[in-house]
């Protein structure tokens, strides 16, 4: 028998319930105690391993001061819409760079800096870094 693996969606969902959980500074306990289950279930929701019900995510949208409608921006089409003027969403890898620890402080960090110029000396240093060494 082989292990079913979450559908793409719920996924997606559950990232974002995890990022907007750790916008606003709070623990998968604390989220878990306000819904009155345990945290191990927000644990199962944020990897997309549980799907999440229509009253719990409404639940969630009201305890975590966002839309429902937040938790779906961006997510994957399972096909049959029509390409329009629409922009492309935002490739997978952004949602769960913002949805790490490390991705939240960054953009934290980054947003506070006001000067336009240290701004882009700072994404000229990080391009840098990425760029894989020449070879010798």
């Amino acid at each position: 028998m082989t292990k079913k693996s979450p559908n793409p969606v719920d996924k997606f969902v559950g990232s974002r319930v995890r990022m907007r959980r750790m916008m606003v500074g709070m623990s998968q306990e604390k989220l878990g105690e306000s819904l009155g289950i345990t945290f191990q279930q927000i644990q199962k929701y944020e990897k997309g391993t549980n799907r999440i019900g229509a009253s719990r995510l409404q639940n969630i949208s009201q305890v975590l001061g966002v839309s429902v409608s937040f938790f779906f921006d961006g997510a994957p089409t399972m096909g049959g819409e029509v390409a329009g003027f629409a922009e492309d969403a935002s490739p997978a890898y952004v949602a769960d760079f913002l949805a790490s620890s490390e991705g939240l402080a960054l953009t934290r960090a980054f947003l506070k800096i006001t000067d336009g110029k240290v701004r882009r000396r700072i994404v000229d240093l990080v391009e840098a870094l990425a760029e894989p060494a020449p070879a010798a």
